[in-house]
């Protein structure tokens, strides 16, 4: 998959593209749905299957006090979609003049003109446009009007309740990775660099690598079971969230203890999958209980990693 960053480099490769537009934060099982029949229609009008998001999220300029905070940069958006065979993804750079559009400009120079779309496939809940005007309905006439081919899909569901970006943010604020997981095609990942810290987990046995700079939405304080991304290598993980009472540290920090790993990765930057929350945030009553406490998260988070890393093992074999 090739991932666009300048309007000058979209070309002939594209035309008579199956287009889907939107923001795509997290990749999620609805988003996949939709993938899948974008997929369909490039394959019968013969162009690449085309992903359009905005970079950045067009709140973040209307209204940055109310932007959520995201799922996905912009990388990881591309890696994951590229997992569903998506062609080319197109970050779009938003600014005001993109969108002070009208629903119609929008649809004649972006889509038409520029993008020379040959089918559209939409979510219901699809908007476009200055203020939101348009919205599938009216993308619907566009695109009949202009001989385009246009599908709207039905939203994905999960339980009883539909798949949504928003939805997926609510579970990683509530610690329910787990649920979250279920919605999303891969498991929530954050990055971060490694910086020092005040080493107490080196000091009881449990080096920690700090992570610091961490550009989307951080999951509810406790301790989760994880695997992280180190350069090319997976490992399993125990990750802390959350001060330190035991040691009166209130500052909340980000501690990922890597598991049967022993390298120096300082200046480094790892990502790392949420799997599951083990337990919450303990005061212990003493370095030694801690200590107790965290050789029994290490072996949960090893029991829940291990099979993950298996499975991620034999998929790439």
């Amino acid at each position: 998959m090739k991932l666009i960053r300048q309007i000058d480099q979209i070309d002939e490769n594209l035309a008579r593209c199956a287009l889907t537009i939107g923001n795509f934060d997290g990749v999620h099982r609805g988003h996949a749905s939709i993938i899948q029949h974008l997929k369909a229609w490039a394959q019968q009008v013969g162009g690449p299957a085309v992903v359009l998001t905005f970079d950045p999220h067009p709140v973040r300029l209307l209204r940055p006090e109310l932007a959520p905070p995201p799922l996905t940069w912009t990388e990881r958006k591309a890696q994951l979609l590229a997992e569903l065979d998506v062609d080319y993804m197109i970050a779009w750079p938003t600014d005001r003049a993109l969108l002070g559009l009208s629903y119609r400009e929008f649809f004649q120079r972006v889509i038409v003109e520029q993008l020379r779309a040959a089918a559209v496939v939409e979510g219901p809940n699809f908007y476009f446009g200055r203020g939101r005007e348009g919205d599938v309905q009216r993308l619907q006439e566009l695109c009949d009007d202009s001989a385009l081919n246009c599908e709207i899909v039905e939203p994905g569901i999960s339980g009883d309740a539909l798949i949504s970006s928003t939805r997926i943010r609510e579970c990683i604020r509530g610690g329910d990775v787990k649920e979250a997981r279920q919605m999303l095609t891969q498991p929530y990942r954050i990055r971060g660099m490694v910086v020092h810290g005040a080493s107490r987990g080196t000091q009881i046995g449990f080096p920690t690598a700090n992570l610091d700079a961490i550009d989307t939405l951080v999951p509810a304080m406790g301790v989760y079971a994880g695997v992280a991304t180190v350069a090319d290598q997976k490992v399993a993980a125990a990750v802390h969230i959350g001060p330190s009472p035991t040691f009166g540290v209130e500052r909340l920090t980000v501690e990922v203890h890597l598991i049967d790993f022993d390298e120096s990765i300082y200046g480094q930057v790892i990502g790392v999958d949420f799997l599951e929350q083990l337990r919450g945030v303990q005061d212990f009553t003493s370095p030694a209980a801690l200590q107790d406490q965290l050789a029994k998260d290490v072996e949960a988070a090893r029991d829940i990693g291990q099979p993950f890393l298996t499975d991620l093992n034999s998929s790439n074999s």
